[in-house]
C-alpha cells in the first residue's frame, strides 16, 4: 500500500460526556462534541463544565477534543458565538469546527479551525480558499468520489482531509438542503433539521398520477429519500492513499452502545493497516465483543459514490435502523413465524425483529418457530419468502464493553533526597508522570532482597483503576524493606496528576448561559436560509437511476418520469432531473 506519513486518526461522535468516554475507551483518536449553542445539533449541546471534564479526560489518554461552532449565525449572535470560542480555548478543546465564515472576521482565540462538510467542500478550489483563510483541516462533501478526493489533496497537499466513513447520510449536499427551514421553519443549518428526507412520499409523472415499481404496484408512501447508511470500512487503504488523514464516523445523537461498537470496529481496522508512524494515540484494549456495525444502528451499508454510482442506495421500505440479515420469514400466523435462520444465529427473548417495514421483539423461541410482541405481522411484500432482520441483539449489547490502556514503563530510583518514580508512556505525545517519593525517610535493608524487589516491582505496576498498563519495571535502588503501604502511597502520589496534562490556558468570565445547554438565547428572527430560488435540495442521489432508469442507459418512457413527490399531507414537491450535471434537484411544486 502506497502511504504518506501523516499521522492518521479516527474521529469519532459524542453526544455527551458519557458517549465521549465511551468513544475514547473504545479508540478514538479524537472526539467530536457540541457546545452550549451553535452546534448544528439542538438536541446535542452540553455545558461547559461538562466539555472541560470531556478534555481532561480525553487528554490523559492523548485523545483531542474538537468542538462544533458550525450552526450559520444571525447578526445578533456573533459576540455570542466569539465569547462562545473564547470559552472553549479557554478550557483546552482542541480545534472548532465552524460553518459560518464571517466568524474569521472577528476576533477568535488562537485555536485551530476546521472547516465544517456544510461548507459544501466539493472542489479543489474550495478547499485551497480555506486553506488560505486560515483553516488547517476540511471536512469533505460526502458525496466525492475516490479520484475526487485524490484530485483535491494533490492540489492541496499542505491542508488536512477529513473524509467521513460511517454513518447516516444526508440526500441531499451538506449545507444545501432548505426544504426543514421552507416547509417546517426549522433550519438545517441551524440546529434544528425536521428530516423531511426520512418521510414517506407518493411518487408521481407529470399528469400527477402514481409511478408503478418494478412489481407493477404504485410507488406510494414509500422512504423514496431515505438513504442507506455509509460504510467505507472496507476502502480505508484507498482512502489514505488518496490523501485522507482523518475517518470521521457520523453520529452526534448517537448512544454509547453505537459509538462503542463503531469506533471499536474502525480502530481494528486502521490498525490492522497502518504503520506505527501512521499510527495515533491508540493504546491496549480489552473487549467483550466483537465488532459488528450491523449489531447496533443499522440502515444498511454503502460506499457512497465512492467508486461511483451504484443502485440501491436506499431503503424505500422503513428509514429505521433494520440491523443484521439473520434469515427468513417462510410463514406468519397472527403473532408466529415459522423462519430459516442462517447458520450461527441464535435468536433471544427480547431481540429486536425487521420484518418488511414492520418491527417486533422476540417473546419466545422453539426451534424454527418464534413468537413476537404484535398480535399480526402484515408484511407487504412480493416474494414467497420475506427477509428477517435483527436490529436489536440483546446478548451481543449486554456484552458491549471497551477498556482502553496506556502502556508506561515504571522507573523507581533512589536520589540524594530519597526516591523518584516515574510512569513514562510509551506515546512521546504523552508527558511522564513524575514524582519525588520518601523524602526524608529511613527504610531498612532488606533480609530477602529477591523478596523485596518483587513487592516493589508488584506494588508499583497495581494500576487497575487507572487509566495506564505496566510494561518494563525498572527498580534503581538498594534492596530495602518498604511497606507495602508506603510503596501504595508512592504510586497513588504521582499517579494523582494523572489529569493535569489538560491545563486550563485561562479563566476568563464568561455569561452565565453558556453554562446552560437548555437556556440557551437563540434569536427567533426571520429564516437565515430561504433560499432566493426555488431549490429545497440539491441530489447527487438520483431516483431515476435507483429505479434502474437514468436517462442514460435506459430511460423510462417521457409520460412516465416521476416527476413530484406527495407527502402524506398532500404538500406537492417537483424533481428536476439535471443530467449534464448528474444531480437531482427538489423544489417547491407551486413555486416559480
Amino acid at each position: 500500500m502506497t502511504t504518506h506519513h501523516s499521522k492518521i486518526s479516527l474521529l469519532s461522535p459524542a453526544r455527551d460526556k458519557q458517549v465521549a468516554f465511551a468513544a475514547i475507551q473504545a479508540g478514538a483518536d479524537a472526539v467530536y462534541i457540541g457546545a452550549p449553542a451553535f452546534g448544528a445539533r439542538q438536541a446535542a449541546g452540553n455545558s461547559l463544565e461538562d466539555l472541560a471534564e470531556v478534555v481532561r479526560y480525553a487528554h490523559t489518554y492523548g485523545v483531542q477534543v474538537l468542538v462544533t461552532l458550525n450552526t450559520l449565525l444571525h447578526d445578533d449572535e456573533y459576540e455570542q458565538a466569539v465569547a462562545l470560542a473564547h470559552a472553549l480555548y479557554s478550557i483546552g478543546v482542541d480545534a472548532l469546527i465552524i460553518q459560518d465564515l464571517r466568524l474569521l472576521d472577528f476576533d477568535l482565540p488562537p485555536i485551530r479551525l476546521h472547516a465544517s462538510t456544510q461548507c459544501d467542500n466539493r472542489t479543489p478550489g474550495q478547499v485551497k480558499r480555506l486553506r488560505d483563510m486560515g483553516f488547517k483541516r476540511v471536512v469533505l462533501a460526502r458525496e466525492l468520489g475516490i479520484e475526487e478526493i485524490r484530485a483535491i489533496h494533490l492540489a492541496v497537499p499542505d491542508i488536512e482531509l477529513e473524509a467521513f466513513v460511517h454513518g447516516a447520510l444526508c440526500v441531499s449536499y451538506s449545507g444545501r438542503c432548505y426544504i426543514s427551514e421552507v416547509l417546517a421553519g426549522r433550519s438545517a443549518n441551524r440546529g434544528a433539521c425536521a428530516q423531511f428526507c426520512r418521510m414517506a412520499y407518493d411518487l408521481l409523472d407529470e399528469q400527477q398520477k402514481e409511478v408503478l415499481d418494478e412489481y407493477g404496484k404504485p410507488v406510494h408512501q414509500r422512504y423514496l429519500l431515505s438513504l442507506q447508511d455509509m460504510d467505507r470500512s472496507a476502502y480505508l487503504a484507498e482512502l489514505i492513499e488518496a490523501g485522507v488523514t482523518t475517518f470521521k464516523i457520523e453520529g452526534r445523537l448517537k448512544d454509547a452502545d453505537y459509538v462503542t461498537n463503531i469506533t471499536a470496529y474502525y480502530r481494528e481496522k486502521l490498525d490492522s493497516l497502518l504503520s506505527p508512524i501512521q499510527r495515533g494515540v491508540v493504546g491496549v484494549f480489552t473487549r467483550s465483543f466483537t465488532p459488528a456495525p450491523e449489531k447496533t444502528f443499522h440502515r444498511g451499508g454503502i460506499d457512497y459514490f465512492l467508486h461511483g454510482r451504484t443502485p440501491h442506495m436506499a431503503n424505500w421500505l422503513t428509514p429505521k435502523s433494520t440491523g443484521e440479515y439473520i434469515g427468513e420469514v417462510l410463514e406468519v400466523r397472527g403473532n408466529t413465524l415459522r423462519v430459516r435462520l442462517k447458520e450461527g444465529i441464535a435468536l433471544h427473548n427480547g431481540d429486536g425483529l425487521t420484518i418488511g417495514s414492520e418491527g417486533c421483539s422476540v417473546n419466545g423461541v422453539e426451534g424454527n418457530i418464534i413468537k413476537v410482541n404484535h398480535q399480526s405481522i402484515n408484511p407487504s411484500f412480493h416474494h414467497s419468502t420475506i427477509p428477517l432482520f435483527r436490529n436489536l441483539d440483546a446478548e451481543f449489547v449486554r456484552l458491549l464493553h471497551s477498556e482502553r490502556r496506556i502502556p508506561v514503563d515504571i522507573l523507581f530510583r533512589e536520589t540524594k533526597e530519597g526516591f523518584e518514580l516515574s510512569y513514562t508512556p510509551l506515546n512521546p505525545a504523552l508527558s511522564p508522570l513524575v514524582g519525588r517519593v520518601g523524602k526524608g525517610m529511613t527504610f531498612e535493608e532488606a533480609r530477602n532482597p529477591q523478596k523485596a524487589m518483587e513487592t516493589i516491582r508488584t506494588q508499583l505496576a497495581k494500576l487497575g483503576d487507572t487509566p495506564y498498563q505496566a510494561r518494563e519495571i525498572q527498580i534503581a535502588c538498594k534492596p530495602c524493606f518498604f511497606p507495602i503501604s508506603v510503596l501504595n502511597d508512592f504510586r497513588r502520589q504521582v499517579l494523582s496528576a494523572a489529569g493535569s496534562a489538560c491545563t486550563q490556558r485561562e479563566k476568563p468570565q464568561m455569561p452565565q448561559w453558556l453554562n446552560d445547554p437548555i437556556n440557551v438565547p437563540m434569536t427567533d428572527a426571520p429564516m437565515l436560509n430561504a433560499p432566493k430560488v426555488n431549490v429545497l435540495m440539491e441530489c447527487k442521489y438520483c431516483l431515476l437511476f435507483e429505479m434502474g432508469h437514468c436517462r442514460k442507459t435506459n430511460p423510462f418512457p417521457k409520460a412516465k418520469e416521476p416527476r413530484f413527490l406527495r407527502l402524506r399531507t398532500g404538500k406537492m414537491l417537483r424533481l428536476t432531473f439535471d443530467c449534464p450535471h448528474c444531480r437531482m434537484l427538489v423544489t417547491e411544486a407551486d413555486r416559480k
